[in-house]
């Protein structure tokens, strides 16, 4: 074990963020810290790194253990350039190294016993520089550099020339070539684009440390974590499988806890009637029964009712009217910025009702064909044409289409005139805005906050092409799962643009893919892309045996793995829909034994005068106690 926490606590002032938070992590454990924005998720890793110090409760890591932390929007002030600032980690073997050469030019002067005493301080740096991998820290440095999206041209431009995304990004490179015990990492793909966080989930997986880490990325924790430690109501719970395991858990733990609770409170006002009645008879015996009855009562070990979930957003996305089968046209655009070519010969067709995704790497020109569709940009080249009746919502991940000297209601108010106060308050009620929270200046809020006001603005805009980028940056996992929900019961058509591969596989039924040279269309959703995209490089590597061509390793590896992270991925979803099944199925078992079970109850309260039937019905309802029972059982296995 590398880490443990027990019976954690954290309070500011009155307000308790962290309340028995309990867990452990064995070493090269990968686990995940989940849970709504502001459930203290990040106080936990400033409690564990030394940040801020807890109020109660204990926590452990491992004697010796090193440990790496990468808050978010972790920044770099120096005047190094990339490649030097990430050279600064092997600081140790570059000195060895150094010495190593100096100690060689040395030993060609000496003999005799200096000799001898200087090549075995020679053979024991020699061992060290070995040991810590001093032939290849070169290779791993430039590994890690492009994995997270640099060029080899980037190497030598001096950090001060970078955005805090791209700081971020090296602050996270060295903390990986630094290899701690323990790494904690708090959103660690905010800044990364679909390849680097490809990169970064086979880096993490082969890496020999434990990793704790926080992220909203679903697709990123289903394929890394092994554990799942949910914050939720200032308490942990701990589920031991990915994101997918955990969150289909979570909905049967609570169904399973809130019916064993119905059970319970069900079965103890039926014991108090007894109680009462047994008492209303008023004779010795009676009075006795009834008073061992209630020691028996008082014995019950009582199920809690399950905790009341934190508030979520509530969204439903209407278009005022139906648009024109053909919604979105767009042919040979193309876009360059003083001289440089950005993307060309881009067309795109999209109809009524579909939702597209448009996909690639940071610096392809997401954005700026986004911007261009909706004539905030100029194309060079090409044309663009929207269908009849259409009438668009936009989501800007920037939120730059929100007046920041407004409060949140203003926003809204002026934005939507006809609306009263009432109704305003309704809708932001929906996007957990409530009470005085109306009234916050759009400037203090959070992205996460921002987010879900653009969301009210466009839920009220009645759109029929919603076109969003970036919509899932700032949300929480829930927001998520609603605005996933709402997405694919909306009538419309949908046009986004996202890195979040979980929110593309949900919603996408078409993949835009932009290169450079275009764009390419995949009817299906994420996985149907990775499937076909596995399917071209094992083709290119068959063209390339059959014309004498060896194929790179990497191609053939990139095309092998991908192809078993699909089918991997498949066998997956095959085993929870039988599994779901099976839970369903006995879910309806359970349901009917329950009900048959109370129409018994019924039956002997109208046979009680007949003690033959009372007695058969008495039997009858004992088997299907006994049966509930085993359905119970059944149900917890399934788990």
């Amino acid at each position: 074990m590398i880490l443990a926490c027990k019976q954690l606590h954290k309070a500011y002032g009155i307000d308790v963020v962290l309340d028995k938070i309990t867990f452990h992590l064995e070493e090269k454990e990968k686990a995940a810290i989940v849970g709504v924005n502001g459930a203290g998720k990040t106080t936990l890793f400033r409690v564990l790194t030394g940040e801020t110090s807890g109020d109660g409760g204990e926590f452990y890591i491992k004697k010796d253990a090193t440990l790496g932390y990468m808050a978010q929007n972790q920044q770099i002030e120096s005047n190094r350039t990339i490649y030097e600032e990430m050279l600064s980690v092997f600081e140790k073997i570059l000195e060895t190294e150094k010495l190593l050469r100096e100690m060689e030019n040395e030993m060609g002067a000496l003999t005799g016993q200096k000799l001898s005493d200087k090549m075995e301080e020679y053979s024991r740096l020699q061992h060290f520089f070995e040991q810590n991998d001093g032939y290849s820290y070169q290779s791993r440095l430039r590994g890690v550099l492009k994995g997270l999206g640099f060029s080899e041209s980037e190497f030598n431009r001096p950090l001060s020339q970078l955005s805090g995304g791209q700081k971020t990004r090296i602050y996270l490179g060295k903390l990986l070539l630094s290899k701690p015990d323990l790494l904690l990492l708090d959103e660690p793909t905010n800044h990364l684009d679909i390849a680097s966080i490809e990169w970064l989930e086979d880096f993490l997986r082969g890496y020999e440390g434990a990793v704790l880490i926080i992220s909203h990325d679903r697709y990123f924790l289903d394929k890394i974590v092994t554990k799942v430690v949910e914050l939720e109501n200032k308490k942990s719970n701990v589920y031991n499988g990915n994101y997918s395991f955990y969150f289909n858990q979570k909905e049967i733990n609570r169904e399973i806890q809130q019916k064993a609770f119905d059970t319970q409170q069900k079965e103890i006002k039926r014991q108090e009637e007894v109680i009462r009645t047994l008492r209303a008879f008023n004779r010795e015996k009676s009075v006795k029964r009834a008073e061992s009855r209630e020691k028996r009562l008082e014995k019950i070990d009582r199920v809690d009712r399950p905790d009341s979930l934190p508030d979520h957003m509530r969204l439903t996305l209407t278009p005022f009217i139906t648009s024109g089968n053909d919604v979105l046209h767009a042919e040979g655009l193309s876009k360059s910025y003083s001289g440089n070519k950005i993307f060309q010969n881009v067309n795109i067709d999209v109809k009524r009702g579909e939702k597209a995704a448009i996909i690639g790497p940071n610096g392809v020109g997401k954005s700026t064909l986004f911007k261009m569709l909706l004539r905030e940009v100029s194309e060079d080249s090409g044309t663009i044409r929207f269908g009849t009746n259409v009438h668009v919502g936009y989501y800007d991940q920037e939120q730059q289409k929100l007046d920041e000297t407004k409060t949140i209601f203003a926003e809204i108010a002026d934005t939507y005139p006809n609306l009263t106060a009432g109704q305003i308050r309704n809708v932001l009620a929906a996007f957990v805005f409530t009470n005085d929270d109306v009234f916050k200046p759009i400037s203090a809020l959070s992205g996460g906050e921002k987010g879900r006001v653009s969301l009210a603005k466009i839920m009220l805009s009645k759109a029929n092409l919603l076109m969003l980028d970036e919509p899932t940056n700032h949300l929480d996992m829930f927001s998520k799962e609603v605005l996933e929900d709402a997405l694919n019961c909306y009538e419309g058509t949908v046009v986004y643009i996202s890195h979040d591969r979980y929110f593309i596989n949900r919603t996408a039924e078409k993949i835009l893919e932009l290169t450079p040279d275009g764009v390419v269309q995949y009817t299906g959703n994420y996985d149907y892309y990775l499937e076909k995209k596995a399917e071209q490089t094992r083709n290119e590597a068959e063209k390339a045996k059959e014309a004498g061509i060896t194929s790179p390793t990497s191609i053939l590896a990139s095309a092998s793995e991908t192809k078993a992270d699909w089918l991997k991925q498949k066998e997956q979803q095959a085993a929870e829909r039988k599994l779901a099944s099976k839970i369903s199925r006995l879910e309806q078992e359970i349901e009917e034994t329950e009900e048959a079970i109370a129409k018994a109850d019924e039956d002997m309260a109208l046979a009680s005068a007949d003690y033959s039937r009372a007695q058969k019905i008495f039997e009858e309802k004992t088997k299907l106690e006994k049966k509930l029972e085993l359905l119970y059982a059944q149900w917890e296995e399934l788990q």
